[in-house]
């Protein structure tokens, strides 16, 4: 499964941005798909995932209730919603897909390239 990853820039604090992640398989549908982000200096953390079928998602806590995870499988892409956000989310964000629901980066066998998303105060 190949991924991009897009829809990042700079946004001032409190704004939105929402990204996308295209797949290149049909197969796309049979993955979790996960939402990662790495700021400067930082490790890789987690941000949310969705289910093949969107049923279930997992947001880390610091998301939780700003952003929002969707898919849609017809379009083999998952989106990303980012609303009121923050200098502290700036980062670049990377999609990512796996056979199970899991919040460990080593879990995901498949990576898109990542976006640049620059949050200003």
């Amino acid at each position: 499964v190949q991924l991009q990853a897009s829809g990042g820039g700079l946004v001032q604090a409190g704004g939105s941005l929402r990204l996308s992640c295209a797949a290149s398989a049909r197969t796309f549908g049979n993955y979790i798909v996960g939402w990662f982000r790495q700021a400067p200096g930082k490790a890789r953390e987690f941000v949310a995932a969705i289910t093949p079928f969107g049923l279930s998602t997992d947001y880390d806590d610091s998301v939780k209730g700003r952003f929002l995870i969707s898919r849609d499988n017809a379009e083999n892409t998952v989106y990303l919603q980012m609303n009121g956000l923050k200098p502290e989310d700036t980062a670049v964000y990377y999609c990512a897909a796996a056979q199970a629901l899991r919040r460990s980066s080593s879990q995901y066998a498949y990576w898109g390239q990542g976006t640049l998303v620059t949050v200003s105060s």
